[in-house]
């Protein structure tokens, strides 16, 4: 783009990010009288939910959901936006038995939430929720680190939390699932007990995460996107795409810091004076420059570090940025020509803990409060698993991936029409999914700052949400959260 092309805008907050949270903050902005302008470098809105389509042989188009997609009932705000933007949801099939593969390969089918394992493992799986739900209704999800042993519990993995109180590894890797994998995507040695606890006090308990019909209950029709673009064709014009954010000026630089001896520029190291407040704040993106007296930064954690602040953020941000981190995860869609797996009786609904897919439902579309005639799967590969798939030739890792899926609903699964991964590691303005979260340690020592405002800058995403830790409805609440912040400093 010519640099004359580039349209100066004068507004009362720049929000960067048009995901969920970013949308949210920008429109209830607008709605209470200020002015905004949303900065998003995709080409898109909707952040990590992004509605797709994959062809057939015959080129054929079925819609998939890229990204983030379920709704719990504890989503209460989530739930409230979807009825105020005229959107509707749907259920997740779930009618018929569920497959268990066990760590010898046996396929078991079984009926209700109890996985059809051995007595000793069973008893073993039942403490294990038992002892995590008594340590999570300890938990404030919007302040882990005020728990008086969250230093205690962010120094040990959560896996090895897990073997201190057993030393079944079947029961080990069916709970841990729920988090590792099923949420955080990254092996269950990476991350601590602190943050496992957080994960499931966002949902309301670790009983409601090994829930599957409570926790993947319903779907919006026509996409969990759908709520960021009905948001984005509320803001019109206001919402700028293809527009990255390249730099920030947002502070007066502290002079005391300053040492011409070594050549070392004033800056904002120790912090500034009256956080959450306007200061004058200029955003400089590929398609605009924003002069705002507020700033919302609604991108991840780990692409806080892709803009250049003038002054630099201040010291503690700069390491706390350091150890938050995203997780990996290949969302696998396979399209049918029936959802052949219901004339088994089967809900299509899969588990085995530790293996190469972990999890797979029945994803089939509706579309207008019809259903799709087609049948469609999701399953899921997670953190390490993952690597290696990407690491493989294509038509190979279609086939392991397949292969792995048929342990669950038979020789059918081999056989999709249509077949797509979505891949939100690559993706340079997500790189990885489905959240961030922090190393061991990490937790309790920063996260008391990710919620913080740093002068006129506020922060709003699900990765840093209490209630909705991880999910859209933690993004809706941070976006809200923030713009009323913002609108009581008026």
């Amino acid at each position: 783009m010519n640099v004359n092309d580039i349209q100066t805008l004068d507004r009362d907050v720049v929000v960067i990010g048009a995901g969920p949270a970013g949308l949210m903050a920008a429109r209830t902005l607008k709605k209470n009288g200020l002015s905004v302008a949303v900065l998003e470098a995709r080409e898109r809105v909707g952040g990590r939910t992004w509605n797709g389509v994959v062809a057939d042989a015959q080129g054929n188009e079925h819609f998939i959901e890229l990204g983030g997609q379920w709704i719990s009932p504890d989503q209460t705000r989530l739930i409230e936006l979807v009825d105020e933007l005229g959107l509707s949801t749907f259920q997740r099939y779930r009618e018929g038995k569920s497959i268990y593969v066990s760590p010898d390969g046996t396929r078991h089918e079984y009926e209700g939430e109890v996985l059809p394992t051995s007595g000793t493992t069973r008893e073993a799986s039942d403490k294990l929720i038992a002892d995590l739900d008594a340590l999570v209704a300890e938990i404030d999800p919007a302040k882990p680190w005020e728990h008086p042993r969250a230093a205690e519990l962010d120094a040990i993995s959560f896996r090895d939390w897990l073997a201190e109180r057993c030393d079944d590894e079947e029961a080990i890797d069916n709970v841990s699932i729920y988090v590792a994998s099923g949420m955080l995507t990254k092996p269950s040695r990476t991350f601590s007990a602190l943050q496992a606890a957080l994960m499931a006090a966002s949902a309301g308990s670790f009983s409601n995460l090994v829930d599957e019909d409570f926790i993947l209950d319903a779907r919006v029709d026509g996409g969990m996107q759908s709520v960021s673009l009905t948001m984005a064709h509320e803001l019109g014009d206001d919402v700028i795409l293809g527009s990255p954010v390249r730099s920030l000026t947002w502070a007066t630089p502290d002079a005391t810091t300053a040492d011409p001896l070594n050549k070392v520029k004033a800056d904002v190291r120790n912090g500034v004076d009256n956080n959450g407040g306007p200061g004058n704040v200029t955003a400089y993106s590929d398609k605009a420059i924003v002069n705002a007296r507020y700033v919302v930064l609604a991108i991840p954690p780990n692409l806080y570090s892709r803009i250049s602040y003038t002054p630099p953020l201040p010291r503690d941000q700069h390491i706390a940025h350091q150890h938050i981190s995203m997780g990996l995860v290949i969302k696998v869609h396979a399209v049918y020509d029936t959802p052949f797996w219901r004339e088994k009786g089967l809900s299509g609904t899969g588990f085995g803990g530790g293996r190469l897919v972990q999890e797979v439902y029945d994803n089939t579309n509706y579309s207008g409060g019809e259903e799709d005639p087609y049948g469609t799967l999701v399953g899921f590969v997670s953190d390490v698993y993952a690597e290696q798939m990407w690491h493989l030739p294509a038509e190979e890792r279609k086939a392991a991936i397949l292969e792995a899926m048929s342990l669950y609903l038979g020789e059918e699964t081999k056989n999709p029409i249509a077949f797509y991964l979505s891949d939100m590691a690559a993706e340079e303005w997500t790189r990885g999914a489905y959240a961030t979260s922090y190393d061991l340690g990490g937790l309790s020592r920063w996260g008391y700052l990710q919620n913080q405002p740093t002068g006129p800058i506020h922060y709003a995403c699900s990765d840093i949400a209490g209630e909705g830790y991880q999910h859209v409805d933690g993004a809706i609440r941070m976006g809200e959260g923030v713009a009323k912040h913002i609108l009581d400093q008026e």
